[in-house]
């Protein structure tokens, strides 16, 4: 490990408090690194800092020594229920990472309590929490804090708690805006005292960033952090100790690649190193990970995707406490996110955008490490090779295809034969692709009319072709199904293998009794647009009534003996001939109107 240091800490314009480098000192932090060395006298002498480092410089230790100097200086101490900082972080994983950092630090200042807000449990569970022990230091997602803020109707009133906030960061800014947070971020910062002092931390800074920082933070001083023999004119925004290589193969090819972990070297000889493998779907990564489990016997493959609510946080603590393996992931991964020596950051499919890819590479080759990125192109999409050169200062370099790598494609479909799982999540995988590929930010260079579907197919390993509208009249003469009825293919779970027989037995049931004819299924309304349509179709009907003024008293309520009894018909309690006999008597247009109306309602 190269030493990127800045200066020892004790050399810093303001003294640190001894607990502070009693802890520095325990997790083997002898020097600073420039962004740390740039940004804490700064935040620490009351100013608002928007700092921006490449991925793997530090910006943790940045921003969590700053806001408790600030703390351990406050003329009032905090009682418990007052919160002093909130640290805002677009994933549960690197809000998990943070809170583990700052314990390090806490527990050296047993005055402080600090708290864990994310999603993936029971909001009421973190509302009784604060109650209990209160939270002078907050590390959360944005929407579960905005739903806390929610909550004074359970006993909490969390806007009363922030009244005393000093401090308030947003990691990573860039993500939280990606991701669709603005509004939550909005919301928050109407809660929060306007005299505080703001940190925004990225890698990389947008023009959302940008809005953000003047919206949010008060005469903020800019930091940006280069890398040591970076030219002030370069922008690069990956590690300088990063390789960053591409292969060029074709899809057909694809199960080749999936078997890369094999045959690329080991990190200094050792037997498990770690390594990051990307997906660009949740379902691409079920599918890989499943792969790679059947192929890779003596090495940890564990799985992690968004679609995860409650495991998450489960499988990336296990995993980090892992001395090596492969973690195949989605971009939930891609940022900020700090595990212990990976060696190797294997990218199967393209991002969906340019500064992705930087903090994709960017898990490995942190603080100094040497650290090495691949990822795979089709030879169609190579000049994304230097469209990355150009637009992210990211060189890349070339690696030759593996030789004598074991051809795959029988096993992957033999395992498919076996397993109903395999096969479904291939085949799931297979479409989630190709519409992330539809929706690529480049696609001048990722165009879904030059993709080879047939190849594509056999490159995961497809007994046959999805039903898809990106597919509908398209011929595969390069491909050739497998010829075995799909339906009879098993589950090797025996319940789930059980469950899908029922279903099954209850659909030939069902085709029998309709005569053979397959049953017309509407399809149902996305619950906000039905509750729309319900909505105008009331205020059809109330302004309907409205405008009827020459409807007396007595037209109205026979109107309403005619509803009662349009109900009972729909329910089968009386017949037609009983309704028209018993349906009584105005005749305006405007009660034939309502009646009609109130019909379509029923």
């Amino acid at each position: 490990m190269e030493a990127v240091t800045e200066g020892r800490w004790e050399a810093l314009p303001v003294a640190l408090s001894p607990g502070v480098l009693r802890a520095l000192r325990g997790l083997g932090f002898a020097s600073m690194t420039p962004v740390q060395s740039a940004t804490i006298p700064l935040f620490m002498s009351n100013k608002d800092v928007a700092a921006e480092a490449v991925t793997g410089s530090g910006k943790t230790l940045a921003f969590v020594i700053p806001i408790l100097e600030i703390l351990l200086r406050r003329e009032q101490k905090l009682k418990k229920m007052q919160v002093g900082a909130i640290i805002i972080t677009p994933t549960r994983e690197l809000a998990i990472q943070i809170d583990e950092v700052l314990s390090h630090f806490t527990k050296h200042f047993p005055m402080f309590s600090q708290i864990l807000l994310i999603g993936g449990r029971n909001p009421m569970e973190d509302v009784e929490k604060l109650k209990e022990h209160g939270g002078n230091i907050i590390v959360a997602t944005p929407g579960r804090l905005e739903d806390l803020f929610r909550r004074k109707a359970d006993g909490l009133d969390l806007a009363s708690c922030v009244k005393s906030l000093d401090v308030l960061v947003l990691d990573e800014a860039d993500r939280l805006l990606d991701m669709g947070f603005e509004s939550s971020l909005n919301a928050i910062l109407d809660f929060l005292p306007k005299q505080r002092r703001t940190g925004l931390f990225s890698a990389t800074q947008t023009q959302e960033v940008e809005n953000l920082v003047r919206a949010g933070l008060r005469n903020p001083v800019r930091i940006s952090v280069k890398e040591k023999g970076v030219a002030a004119s370069n922008t690069q925004k990956t590690p300088t100790r990063l390789e960053n290589y591409y292969m060029g193969n074709q899809k057909s090819q694809r199960h080749k690649a999936l078997a890369s972990p094999l045959k690329i070297s080991n990190h200094d000889g050792e037997k498990t190193p770690t390594k990051l493998a990307t997906g660009s779907t949740c379902a691409c990564v079920e599918y890989y990970g499943k792969a790679l489990e059947s192929l890779i016997k003596q090495v940890k493959i564990m799985c992690i995707h968004g679609k995860m609510k409650h495991k998450r946080n489960k499988i990336f603590t296990e995993f980090r406490k892992l001395p090596g393996g492969i973690l195949v992931c989605t971009d939930v991964m891609a940022r900020g996110i700090d595990i212990p020596e990976v060696h190797w950051v294997l990218q199967y499919d393209p991002p969906s955008s340019a500064s992705a890819f930087v903090h994709r590479c960017g898990r490995t080759a942190r603080i100094g490490n040497v650290g090495s990125a691949l990822v795979f192109l089709l030879p169609m999409e190579e000049s994304y090779v230097n469209f990355l050169s150009i637009n992210q200062k990211c060189p890349m370099q070339e690696m030759k295809p593996q030789k004598n790598v074991l051809d795959l494609l029988p096993k992957l479909k033999s395992m498919a034969l076996a397993d109903r799982a395999v096969f479904e999540k291939g085949m799931k995988a297979f479409v989630s692709y190709i519409q992330a590929y539809a929706k690529h930010e480049c696609n001048l260079i990722f165009r879904i009319k030059d993709l080879d579907f047939a190849s594509l197919a056999k490159g995961f390993a497809l007994l046959k072709m999805p039903k898809m509208p990106e597919l509908r009249g398209k011929c595969f003469a390069d491909f050739t199904p497998v010829a075995v009825n799909t339906d009879s293919i098993p589950f090797k779970d025996k319940n789930r293998e059980k469950q899908r027989q029922k279903q099954l037995e209850q659909q030939r049931k069902e085709r029998q009794e309709s005569g053979g004819k397959k049953k017309f299924i509407k399809n149902k309304s996305w619950s906000k647009q039905k509750a729309k349509k319900e909505k105008k179709k009331k205020a059809t009907a109330k302004r309907k009534r409205e405008e009827g003024s020459d409807v007396d008293d007595e037209d109205m309520e026979e109107l309403l003996n005619d509803t009662r009894l349009l109900k009972r018909l729909k329910k089968g309690k009386i017949s037609e001939e009983e309704f028209e006999k018993r349906l009584t008597g105005t005749q305006s247009k405007v009660k034939a109107e309502t009646v009609a109306d109130l019909e379509s309602e029923c």
